[in-house]
């Protein structure tokens, strides 16, 4: 592919790039750099791109791109472990906002003090951060109970926080 080709093809495709970056990240400006980035690295790779696919061949790069800053560690210092597939403008700020306002050692506390079957999950991936794999294999529970787990002991940890957040305490 020619210099001139790859720059039409940038022309035809950059809509499309930017669209699938910015459905995955919903961050216009980290779109806009996903979107260079898909076609710096399209450049690079040019002579692997397959002749009457590279529409196909730009969406699978983009989507990439886009998946590997989603997961990358700079983007996930907000996340709490089973956020991972919601992207960063979509999540609740919840958890921000709530470890903003109260203390490590409340959140810990109100973390050990959940009930069965949430404390254990929420210990494992919470304070220990481990993974639901490895929470799943501590456990002997299915990673799938470990993900139900653990969004739903976040759910409480939430409700229980901002219930209490007027009152100045964390419950225990």
């Amino acid at each position: 592919m020619t210099n001139h080709e790859f720059s039409d093809l940038v022309t035809r495709y950059e809509r499309l790039v930017y669209t699938i970056c910015f459905q995955l990240v919903r961050d216009p400006g980290a779109a806009e750099d996903l979107t260079q980035e898909t076609f710096l690295s399209a450049y690079l790779h040019r002579e692997s791109c397959p002749a009457g696919y590279e529409r196909q061949w730009l969406g699978r790069i983009a989507s990439n791109k886009a998946k590997d800053h989603l997961q990358s560690a700079w983007n996930r210092r907000t996340q709490l472990p089973g956020d991972e597939g919601m992207p960063p403008g979509l999540s609740p700020p919840a958890e921000e906002v709530a470890l903003s306002r109260v203390g490590a050692r409340e959140i810990r506390a109100a973390i050990e003090g959940l009930p069965e079957p949430y404390g254990p999950v929420c210990r494992l991936c919470l304070l220990e951060e481990r993974s639901a794999e490895e929470a799943a294999a501590a456990l002997k529970r299915p990673v799938k109970t470990i993900y139900t787990q653990l969004n739903r002991g976040k759910r409480i940890l939430r409700e229980r926080i901002e219930r209490r957040e007027g009152h100045g305490a964390v419950p225990r």
